[in-house]
């Protein structure tokens, strides 16, 4: 048995039809389903199995589907005769169902949370204020440089940005209001960045401008019963894991409003003595970032049947 890591990709890895169709699918995917429509009072499964698409982007109905999606693949890799991984982390939202994994919050508890953290992150800020892009071939120093001269250059007005995501080397997203997040693209431009991707997205996370949210967050947290984790879960705030309840809190707190360290935290788990990553959940979004952080990572996804299979019988059995 290969000793492994399993991540959970956050928002931007939904798709309508991300568990595939239900006529093939295991029964276990279906009963994980009919667990979160009971959970949240409406039919997430049809949502996620039949759209329509901006509905699902919404991100108060985006945060638990994923949430959902992520826990059937875990639930179908355990049914496969996957074995448990060694440490668990999760990209932004994908850290609840790292937790959930662990045994630190309830399925449905964590359900009716991300949707509240999408809620509470829609209401922050109106539509059309915030913006996120991704800033690629510029290093993080030069993509912090590049904010905080947007800073300066909008201080009249009170606009503001910073590095949201530090996902790569050589490629950070940004986020705050929406002329800053233009301007420090400009300037990482200027710099000699790649690539500026403008994010479709409807709030800008992971940035000052989600203090309000996070406010909300942390009220509702302390209603939340959360458990030790059996698992190490690495957290997006300083790419550490916490062992106590109140440490968990503080961190999903701060981590609506405070920058993700992606690379860090594959680098402490590698340095942690791991070198294999399983994805657990849609997409390959996070594999393919951890090819950026280090080639010698041994990456495996779940997103369909074969991968499965193949995940099992390399890693997991």
């Amino acid at each position: 048995m290969s000793r492994f890591a399993m991540v959970f990709p956050g928002q931007g890895a939904q798709s309508v039809g991300m568990l595939g169709e239900a006529a093939d699918r295991p029964t276990v995917v279906d009963e994980t389903l009919a667990e979160a429509n009971d959970a949240l009072g409406f039919d997430l499964a049809e949502l996620i199995d039949h759209g329509p698409a901006d509905t699902l982007n919404q991100t108060e109905y985006t945060q638990p589907a994923l949430v959902a999606a992520s826990i059937a693949f875990w639930r179908r890799w355990q049914q496969a005769g996957g074995s448990m991984p060694a440490y668990l982390a999760g990209h932004s939202l994908g850290e609840y169902s790292a937790l959930v994994v662990a045994g630190a919050m309830n399925f449905g508890d964590a359900l009716r949370l991300t949707r509240l953290r999408g809620q509470a992150m829609q209401g922050a800020v109106e539509a059309g204020q915030g913006a996120m892009a991704a800033i690629i071939g510029l290093s993080d120093e030069d993509v912090v440089a590049a904010c905080q001269a947007a800073c300066d250059d909008l201080a009249d007005v009170g606009q503001r940005v910073s590095a949201a995501n530090f996902n790569a080397p050589m490629q950070v997203v940004i986020a705050g209001h929406a002329d800053a997040v233009t301007r420090a693209g400009e300037i990482a431009k200027e710099k000699g960045a790649k690539l500026v991707k403008p994010l479709a997205v409807s709030v800008p996370s992971h940035c000052s401008l989600m203090r309000p949210a996070a406010d909300r967050l942390a009220a509702h947290l302390e209603d939340i019963p959360l458990r030790e984790p059996q698992l190490p879960v690495y957290h997006n705030v300083d790419a550490r894991p916490r062992e106590d309840v109140s440490g968990i809190r503080r961190a999903l707190v701060a981590q609506l409003a405070d920058s993700v360290y992606w690379a860090d935290t594959v680098r402490h788990i590698q340095a942690a003595g791991c070198d294999t990553f399983v994805e657990c959940g849609p997409g390959k979004v996070l594999s393919g970032l951890n090819k950026r952080i280090d080639k010698t990572l041994v990456s495996v996804t779940l997103s369909d049947a074969d991968d499965l299979e193949a995940a099992v019988a390399r890693v997991g059995s």
